[in-house]
């Protein structure tokens, strides 16, 4: 998948005529800018709420104009990682967006446009999103479809599990409401007319409150933040990361029982193979963990993905881990391909290479469905997970030991 790239120049241009004083503060602020566009009660607020978890009243509170038409919410409001730019009024009166094309191009960039789900109406948006793209025709663009439940039949909820994925189940699928789906479908195809070439991301969604009785409260929100995460720059995604509402890797709390079921049945394992440069030898229990991830992640393990998750991972790495952990010995009995652990392969030893072997798959997985290969962030997910492997092994083993010496 093609990644739309940027830098965070960290100086926005000078405040544009007719921008309010008040905003003059965050304005000189190096955090980057999500865009939000999108008519009233789109669910720009929601969206806002969800991913920082503030109050509806700290947002209200905290939005300062910054434009003639636009108003700018900084997070945290002290010391913000990320501001949500926000246009105002949208769809009600003629909207030019050059003040805010240019009170924002000067920073690393996401575009998060909403719309109604049932809302045909939506010229207005189309119109500023297409002088955005002329103008910049590599600008990302999230759309979420918002207020699902408008399609709903009465005291009907949410589609469990969640049927908006390229992967859903079809039996999954077919639950949406026939409404519904024609409704999202006009909607897409009216915005994949717009011009340029930069992603167009489509994610249903339905933000409530605890109070509308509708759970969970944050349906479709993982999604969301997954295809933020997709279309954002090194420098935003590192900001959107530190939200207490983003997860990057949805998928990871799935992987992670995944992980650690496969580790603790391989404990058990006479021959721990570990991975080398070039090839993964795995046992049949980490064959099988490996292939249960890559259908999580909604890929496959070919040639190539093994070699460049086994050339990210590498030899070298168990050996450095080993050293700095005091177990030297297992450094001798480094692979070549077709050898096995040796000494390693103890109980501990097997789960924690299992389970190191398990948490770089994972991150190599969720980049590649980003459309990034982080062979630094491979091998430093496996060192950070074998070394919590062999302490969770020696802290079990610690316990058994204190329980046998007890009367």
């Amino acid at each position: 998948m093609a990644k739309w790239a940027a830098t965070l120049k960290g100086v926005l241009p000078g405040k544009p005529d007719g921008a309010n004083g008040a905003a003059e503060e965050p304005a000189t602020n190096y955090a980057p800018i999500v865009w939000l566009l999108g008519k009233v009660q789109g669910g720009k607020t929601s969206i806002i709420r969800a991913i920082t978890q503030s109050t509806d009243a700290a947002i209200g509170d905290g939005f300062r104009p910054c434009t003639r038409t636009s108003r700018l919410y900084a997070f945290p409001p002290d010391a913000p990682v990320i501001r949500f730019l926000d246009t105002r009024g949208l769809g009600e009166a003629d909207y030019d967006p050059a003040d805010d094309l240019a009170f924002s191009e000067g920073t690393a960039h996401v575009i998060l446009a909403t719309i109604r789900s049932m809302d045909p109406d939506q010229h207005a948006l189309f119109e500023a999103l297409r002088q955005v793209r002329l103008r910049h025709p590599d600008w990302p663009i999230v759309v979420a479809q918002t207020s699902l439940h408008d399609a709903y039949e009465p005291g009907a909820g949410h589609i469990l599990p969640y049927p908006f994925e390229p992967d859903a189940a079809p039996e999954d699928i077919a639950r949406i409401p026939t409404d519904l789906m024609r409704a999202l479908a006009y909607q897409r195809a009216l915005f994949d007319k717009l011009p340029g070439r930069g992603q167009l991301l489509f994610v249903p969604i339905d933000l409530t409150k605890p109070e509308d009785r509708l759970p969970p409260n944050d349906y479709g929100l993982d999604a969301l933040t997954e295809a933020l995460a997709i279309v954002a720059p090194a420098g935003m995604l590192t900001a959107l990361s530190a939200m207490p509402g983003f997860r990057a890797d949805p998928r990871q709390r799935s992987a992670d029982p995944i992980v650690m079921g496969h580790a603790m049945a391989a404990a058990g394992s006479d021959l721990v193979p570990i991975p080398v440069a070039g090839t993964i030898a795995a046992t049949t229990i980490q064959a099988r963990m490996l292939s249960q991830l890559a259908t999580l992640y909604g890929t496959e393990w070919d040639r190539r993905a093994y070699a460049e998750l086994s050339a990210a991972i590498g030899a070298g790495t168990l050996a450095r881990v080993a050293t700095g952990i005091g177990l030297r010995q297992l450094a001798k009995f480094l692979p070549v391909y077709g050898q096995t652990a040796g000494a390693a392969a103890s109980a501990a030893g097997s789960f924690a290479v299992t389970y190191a072997l398990g948490k770089a798959a994972v991150y190599y997985l969720h980049g590649r469905r980003l459309g990034t290969l982080d062979r630094g962030g491979i091998a430093a997910a496996y060192q950070s997970a074998l070394r919590d492997a062999f302490r969770m092994a020696r802290e079990r083993r610690n316990a058994e030991r204190e329980r046998e010496t007890q009367p």
